[in-house]
């Protein structure tokens, strides 16, 4: 049995290696039941939840157990704390035990990167990533490793923590600023990523230029939105995985719940965007909407990388 803590898991994976890892993975397909929620609640603290995510092939099997607890920021910790368990597919004996948490990031990262691949257009050179915890380097890198961004805006609801980042960034070489206006900042932009905790839409319709692509992230709870109306009214939309999206994705089950759209409103998945089943972007000027809640076959196939690199 290996153990890799979160500096082996980001030792063995990298952009745009992990992407293709993901594309032949979904092309390839798995064996993932929709993961298992379970509340935790907490006195005086928001509700917590305990996600469960198996997922297993012919080579191996696993299951990620994770923490969402939303308060951590506050106490200078991960939102996600998490433990992967990789086992043989072929006798059940366990292979490795991961940090879930850094796997989670890169996994998440490397699967809107896959999307950005089919739905971002070729020349798009503008990112604005909206949200600045634990996601957002990994989203500003993954996007940045399969189009060639040469600006990056960053917006956050708390300033200092997006200077922090933008600090990081740039000692890396990004060429990374703040965007004091939203609206300014989503009018401008090529690509928008959102990775945050909100409940109410942050990103509006109206202020998408034609041609972006956006890419949603953070609302992984039905209950949750960053997204509004118009949008998913003018976007062409695309999911990680349409189980999952129908389930948990806020962004896509409130409108549905509201008729706003119709399930035919959902183009197509990872599945079909890898195998080439349903094309991505078909026009310059359309705009796409890319939505994920993560997917147990994306872990999985992480998982297997980091193994097989050591």
């Amino acid at each position: 049995m290996r153990f890799f803590d979160g500096a082996a898991v980001d030792g063995a994976l990298g952009y745009p290696g992990l992407v293709d890892i993901l594309q032949a993975a979904f092309e390839q397909g798995a064996i993932a039941p929709l993961r298992h929620h379970h509340a935790i609640e907490l006195d005086g603290r928001p509700e917590a939840t305990l996600l469960l995510m198996p997922a297993w092939e012919a080579s191996a099997a696993g299951a990620a157990t994770a923490g969402r607890y939303p308060d951590n920021a506050e106490r200078g910790r991960p939102a996600v704390n998490g433990t992967y368990l990789l086992l043989s597919a072929e006798s059940g004996e366990t292979l490795a035990v991961m940090d879930a948490t850094r796997l989670t990031a890169w996994r998440t990262a490397a699967a809107s990167a896959l999307a950005s691949r089919y739905l971002s257009r070729p020349d798009a050179t503008r990112l604005l990533m909206v949200g600045a915890g634990a996601m957002a380097s990994q989203l500003i890198l993954a996007h940045a490793s399969v189009r060639s961004i040469r600006e990056i805006a960053l917006w956050n609801r708390s300033p200092e923590r997006a200077r922090a980042l933008m600090a990081r960034l740039c000692e890396q070489g990004l060429n990374v600023s703040l965007a004091a206006d939203l609206e300014a900042a989503v009018r401008r932009a090529d690509i928008v990523s959102v990775a945050t905790i909100s409940t109410d839409p942050l990103i509006q319709g109206a202020w998408l230029k034609a041609g972006s692509h956006v890419d949603g992230v953070g609302a992984f709870r039905a209950n949750m939105r960053e997204t509004d109306d118009a949008l998913v009214r003018r976007a062409r939309i695309y999911v990680d995985t349409r189980a999952g999206a129908y389930a948990e994705a806020g962004d896509i089950v409130k409108p549905l719940n509201a008729g706003v759209i119709g399930k035919e409103a959902i183009v197509g998945d990872l599945f079909d965007l890898a195998r080439g089943t349903v094309g991505g972007r078909k026009t310059a000027e359309e705009i796409t909407f890319f939505k994920s809640v993560g997917a147990a076959i994306e872990d999985l196939a992480a998982a297997i990388a980091v193994y097989q690199k050591a």
